[in-house]
């Protein structure tokens, strides 16, 4: 249990160090989020709600990724139960900047859930009433609840249809529409 504990947290300081040094050490990655953003730059803001974090940066330049700001990225939307840290599709990025452009939304995405481990998955399953999927798309990566705050919810649903990208479910009573990059579908 002890080495264990000394892993999660030997992991937790190499991902902050990490995620520290791109965002100082990239220039479009330390831009401020409502500065103009750059002819084929990508941008994202994004607030979690469990753990309080925001993050703003441009994750692409054109058709080029920007490898630091992925790994920022995949640490912000870790599993907000257990710290484990998973890679999210770039794709899913895509999605989010389609829609915030579509909505001429200027608020980050507030983000529910992005990456789940498979443990936390399970249990989440077990505990949320059948609400959980076994094969989540969340444990590759692959999903993300979120809302926007200056977008009606049913809004940011139908945006995220007409997208035709991936699945979209819409949960109004929870206050959050789930994208991910899966088969196209809605709930």
């Amino acid at each position: 249990m002890k080495d264990s504990h000394r892993n999660s947290r030997r992991l937790f300081l190499h991902c902050a160090t990490a995620v520290s040094l791109a965002l100082t050490a990239h220039p479009v990655l330390a831009a401020a989020p409502d500065a103009r953003p750059r002819r084929g730059e990508r941008r994202l803001a994004l607030h979690h709600t469990h753990t309080g974090e925001s993050i703003a940066l441009a994750y692409a330049l054109g058709d080029s990724l920007v490898p630091e700001a992925l790994l920022a990225l995949n640490h912000f939307l870790r599993d907000h139960y257990s710290g484990d840290v998973g890679v999210i599709a770039p794709s899913l990025f895509d999605q989010l900047h389609q829609l915030q452009q579509t909505l001429a939304s200027v608020q980050p995405f507030q983000v529910i859930s992005g990456y789940r481990s498979p443990a936390t998955n399970a249990v989440l399953q077990k505990t949320r009433g059948g609400g959980v999927a076994k094969h989540s798309l969340h444990m590759e990566g692959r999903a993300i609840d979120i809302r926007l705050p200056d977008v009606p919810l049913v809004d940011l649903r139908d945006a995220a249809l007409s997208q035709r990208a991936g699945g979209v479910g819409y949960y109004p009573g929870e206050r959050f529409v789930h994208v991910d990059t899966g088969p196209v579908r809605r709930w």
